[in-house]
């Protein structure tokens, strides 16, 4: 069952650094949606763009899968024959909740997904048309985000993308000031308290590292990605489609 966040409503709970743990995959769905402007709008956004690119034969990757919405999303709109989804987490928790969720819908309906609990950073690319890191790369160290990148463009197949959605930081003091502000502004829209979002902050600062949207593409073509098209922001998040 799904539950309102109130994670970070009150002064008395001892704050310390975000943990995917069960106390944030209860309210996950409302923390997401109610934290990253857009974020209803591009989980079947990627769907489509997976309709589109996913290959016959081939596997498509769901990186930091969480509860598993990308994935979900591409297995109800993705129409290549003899594919594979692969939905990999480092959460066992995530991971023990997205098999109920799967369980509770069996059907024969195809493609079929695959539930891998483990590091992102220790997971195989191969044979892949599609390859999503929606709001993951950004949890990942910094100094391991480039090595990543080079693995999922040697395991995409010719004609595969790699979307790419995260929250940068701008390089612009002023912009950065401006859209830190409409963010915070966006979550109080959406019922967060000012000492909701502090602490939020807070727990974030030592396990989510944004870069800029330069660093991002230089990463991407460093890798040998051949185009990088920005599909999508919302305030300081992004999604990228870069071109195997």
């Amino acid at each position: 069952m799904n539950r309102k966040d109130r994670l970070y409503d009150t002064e008395i709970t001892e704050t310390g650094d975000f943990v995917f743990d069960d106390r944030v995959v209860r309210v996950f769905p409302d923390m997401i949606n109610r934290s990253v402007p857009g974020y209803s709008l591009v989980v079947p956004m990627i769907g489509m763009l997976a309709r589109q690119y996913a290959q016959p034969g081939t596997n498509l990757y769901d990186l930091g899968c969480s509860l598993g919405a990308v994935s979900l999303a591409m297995k109800d709109t993705v129409q290549a024959g003899d594919i594979r989804i692969r939905a990999v987490d480092n959460s066992e928790e995530m991971i023990r909740r997205f098999r109920t969720t799967l369980q509770s819908n069996e059907s024969d309906d195809l493609p079929e997904i695959e539930l891998l609990q483990q590091d992102v950073l220790e997971t195989p690319i191969e044979n892949a048309s599609v390859v999503v890191l929606n709001f993951t790369l950004q949890f990942v160290a910094p100094q391991k985000r480039s090595g990543l990148i080079k693995r999922i463009r040697q395991g995409l197949n010719t004609g595969g993308i790699l979307v790419l959605s995260e929250k940068i930081r701008f390089e612009d003091p002023l912009e950065q000031e401006l859209q830190t502000r409409w963010h915070h502004e966006f979550k109080r829209s959406q019922g967060y308290s000012d000492l909701e979002i502090a602490r939020k902050r807070d727990a974030l600062e030592n396990v989510m590292k944004p870069d800029s949207m330069q660093q991002h593409r230089d990463r991407l073509q460093e890798a040998g990605f051949r185009h990088v098209c920005q599909w999508f922001q919302g305030f300081n998040f992004i999604s990228l489609v870069a071109f195997r």
